[in-house]
């Protein structure tokens, strides 16, 4: 058991190198020598926990994912006392990596999106995450619903799906300057604030 748990950390220890060196220069700057180098271990310590390159950027991409998906968990399970509402707006605060305590982490993410357009196995994962992410969307936006006493026409699922794609996109238009932190902030208050209006019937 403890070998295992040591190749586990290993794995993570790794995937952070990944994370630092993509941030850098992005993923065509990362090689197993390099993040070897970085994590300070051997090349053969990085191939005996992944035989080949595209199977150590999967695991990566995956624990970015769950790095994300536990902040957003964080922010709905471990708050039960807030509005459907409230949890909503946190949870795609999260997603959209807009704090810029986040900014490195945005950059990794939209690193490994566009380059799940050429890699059907990071697309594959990709679809995962997002996915997952459709889930708590789409209830808390039906949950959002019922509190304000109504739908007003709101499909949840379509919601949760431009909600997602709303946050991609702000993520991309802070990491190229066109909005300020402060700016996206206020689309994404702005987009929640119209759905509740809407689902009130007001």
């Amino acid at each position: 058991m403890p070998r295992q748990v040591d190749h586990e950390g290993r794995r993570r220890l790794i995937a952070e190198a990944v994370c630092r060196l993509a941030d850098e220069r992005g993923l065509e700057g990362v090689t197993l020598r390099d993040v070897a180098a970085r994590a300070q271990v051997s090349m053969g310590a990085v191939q005996r926990c992944f035989s080949t390159k595209d199977e150590m950027l999967a695991f990566t991409l995956d624990h970015v994912g769950e790095r994300i998906g536990e902040r957003v968990r964080a922010r709905v399970v471990r708050a039960p006392a807030q509005s459907a509402a409230s949890a909503l707006g946190h949870a795609a605060t999260e997603v959209s990596l807009l704090d810029p305590a986040h900014r490195a982490e945005a950059r990794v993410w939209l690193a490994f999106v566009a380059q799940a357009a050429v890699s059907p196995e990071l697309a594959r994962r990709l679809r995962t995450n997002y996915a997952a992410l459709e889930e708590v969307f789409a209830e808390l936006v039906a949950e959002g619903g019922a509190d304000a006493g109504g739908s007003g026409g709101v499909e949840p699922r379509r919601e949760a799906r431009a909600l997602l794609a709303l946050a991609d996109g702000l993520t991309t238009h802070v990491l190229i300057d066109r909005l300020t932190h402060e700016e996206a902030l206020g689309v994404l208050d702005a987009h929640l604030a119209a759905l509740w209006q809407r689902m009130a019937g007001s």
